[in-house]
């Protein structure tokens, strides 16, 4: 079943048309050019969907609530096409809210608590003032975990809404001239139950779960939005034109439809399941272009991603549906428990690149195929950290979910200095030789087996100068549990009776952006039975170890997180690093030996700290 959620909302003064329409006047928040225009191009889309036999769910936005065509064409089309109509938190700008908030604010995560609940209170019940009922969605950009509890409690006929934008961080943040304050990195790319507790973290049982079903505020490409820029890779069509994703005589751009398929093929890995949605406001339309774009070709690229879902449609290999049935659907067929996949390869740049993520209610994991394996992100959804955001938090900006490795941010295997980035991977020693499986790219299959994940990965060779080593890596995700399980096997050795030393590692550290936080807190452990040797942090660069240690550990209270290791395999040493300033990170691991045919086993296990 692959599903799509094609989403618009009648944006009266769409943030980007406003300077375009308005430009070289002074600002009028009922320009009637503006106001038409930003009502036509939605009609336009509207019907861009419905000549293709779509429907969609029409976000009412609270300036649209005061506009009686609006409104109207609303209800026709809910009428007419079994639209859904619903409630966008996005497009608060107009001068009836100017007048009431005093503020030019229109990020509803942004503003404080008690704002928050004013503002939701005056959208839900001039929605109902005009509908007769309460939406059964809505959405934003971001809303926080204290936000949409609030509309759950006050509101209970909510069941879904547009929770997060995949990757919207510091990589989105510089290349917007360092001035879009939206950080909300570490949530997922697909739809997920969030948590009462934090709206990244999916929930892990009925007391956690926070009444809705959440869906992402695009579907992104899961690589180039993860190198790059994600508002430039997107299966929102606009975003491929300022991705500048098309030929420019001809106006085609089969990187639209190729990421389409992309997400298609993720049912292959999610029990038959694979989800798609189009969020896109009026403003991307402008009559004046955008992006480097005439309005002709902002046009036809909206009309043909309609056609291409309509086609899918008609072939049968596509269900369009509304936010709420939607919703719906993903309860009948998800668990709390069921992880979502995704083994994801380039389709832009013609490189052989390929990632693997994984999300569950314990963490999200990025495993990097060019990096022989590595984890290059993690974020510990297993903390359910109590994150509020907004004015009056200490987190006005920044909503992302800590991370304890990541590789854009932190620095990863290659680094320009001395010091160590986040990652995690193993070494082969033989003498005094040692090479990183990072540095060994690989292919990985995926598939389900006995209530878990199993990735993997094409055997890689090592070459030393004496002996050289066929080595295979196997990563499991056990479900329900937040332990990863790293199997290396030896399964050809030159020399049949040497023997390597396997040094399996993961440097860490946490935090949001790509700034250190302070490291002082951490604690780090070796356990042997019941001695535990520990270092508390004081960037000292000291070190542990213990021969048949048990685990190593790293507790991070500003996160609270336990991240700990674990191994099974002949000679295993556990270890501990501390890190020092100019490299502000942690290191755990274990070392042993192998020989041909034998297995090294470790465990990367994630738990609360308190």
């Amino acid at each position: 079943m692959f599903v799509v959620n094609i989403i618009h909302r009648p944006e009266m003064v769409p943030e980007y048309s406003q300077k375009v329409t308005g430009q070289g006047k002074a600002e009028n928040m009922k320009d009637s050019g503006l106001l038409t225009e930003s009502l036509d191009i939605f009609k336009i889309q509207q019907e861009c969907a419905h000549k293709y036999g779509l429907k969609t769910t029409i976000q009412m936005t609270y300036a649209s609530l005061f506009n009686e065509e609006a409104v109207s064409l609303a209800k026709e089309h809910h009428e007419t096409y079994g639209d859904e109509i619903a409630l966008s938190l996005l497009g608060l700008p107009c001068e009836e809210f100017r007048e009431k908030y005093k503020t030019k604010d229109f990020c509803i995560w942004m503003f404080s608590m008690e704002d928050k609940k004013a503002i939701v209170k005056d959208v839900f019940e001039k929605f109902h003032d005009i509908f007769g009922f309460y939406p059964q969605s809505t959405g934003s950009y971001y809303m926080d975990a204290e936000l949409i509890n609030y509309i759950k409690e006050k509101y209970p006929d909510v069941k879904c809404a547009v929770a997060t934008c995949w990757e919207e961080g510091p990589k989105a943040y510089h290349t917007c001239n360092n001035s879009w304050y939206t950080f909300m990195d570490g949530g997922p790319w697909a739809p997920w139950i969030p948590s009462k507790a934090n709206t990244h973290a999916p929930a892990a049982n009925a007391e956690e779960d926070s009444g809705i079903v959440a869906i992402p505020h695009l579907s992104r490409d899961l690589i180039a939005c993860y190198d790059g820029n994600g508002s430039n890779f997107g299966t929102h069509p606009q975003n491929v034109l300022r991705g500048m994703i098309y030929d420019s005589q001809t106006w085609e751009y089969p990187y639209l439809y190729n990421l389409i398929d992309q997400y298609r093929y993720q049912a292959k890995f999610n029990d038959g399941d694979a989800y798609n949605m189009m969020f896109v406001g009026p403003g991307w339309m402008n009559k004046m272009g955008r992006w480097e774009a005439p309005y002709e070709l902002l046009l036809k690229s909206y009309d043909d991603g309609c056609r291409y879902y309509g086609k899918l449609k008609a072939e049968g290999k596509l269900v369009d549906m509304t936010m709420a049935e939607f919703a719906d659907y993903y309860r009948s067929r998800k668990t709390y428990s069921t992880p979502e996949s995704a083994l994801w390869r380039d389709i832009l740049y013609g490189s052989d690149k390929q990632l693997f993520w994984y999300t569950d209610p314990y963490m999200r994991v990025c495993v990097n195929m060019d990096q022989g394996g590595a984890i290059v992100d993690l974020r510990p959804y297993v903390a359910k950290l109590n994150w509020p955001v907004g004015i009056g938090t200490q987190h006005i900006t920044d909503a992302s979910y800590p991370f304890l490795i990541q590789e854009k941010y932190r620095a990863g295997y290659f680094t320009h200095y001395a010091g160590e980035g986040t990652i995690r991977s193993a070494k082969i020693i033989c003498g005094k030789e040692e090479v990183d499986l990072c540095l060994c790219r690989t292919k990985a299959t995926c598939e389900k087996k006995n209530g878990a994940v199993v990735l993997t990965l094409e055997p890689v060779e090592v070459v030393f100068s004496d002996v050289s080593v066929k080595i295979q890596t196997v990563i499991t995700f056990a479900e329900g549990t937040g332990d990863i399980r790293f199997e290396r096997k030896v399964l050809e050795m030159s020399d049949p009776d040497a023997e390597v030393t396997i040094c399996e590692y993961m440097v860490g550290c946490y935090g949001t952006t790509e700034y250190s936080e302070d490291m002082t807190a951490l604690t780090l452990a070796v356990v042997a039975g019941k001695e535990t040797h520990s270092i508390h942090y004081e960037y000292k660069c000291r070190e542990l170890s213990m021969q048949n240690a048990d685990e190593t550990v790293c507790v991070l209270p500003p996160v609270d997180t336990r991240v700990s290791m674990e191994a099974q395999g002949r000679d295993k040493c556990g270890f501990v690093k501390e890190g020092y300033a100019f490299s502000p990170m942690f290191t755990l691991g274990f070392t042993g030996t192998l020989k041909e045919k034998e297995v090294y086993t470790t465990w990367l296990r994630l738990r609360k700290a308190d």
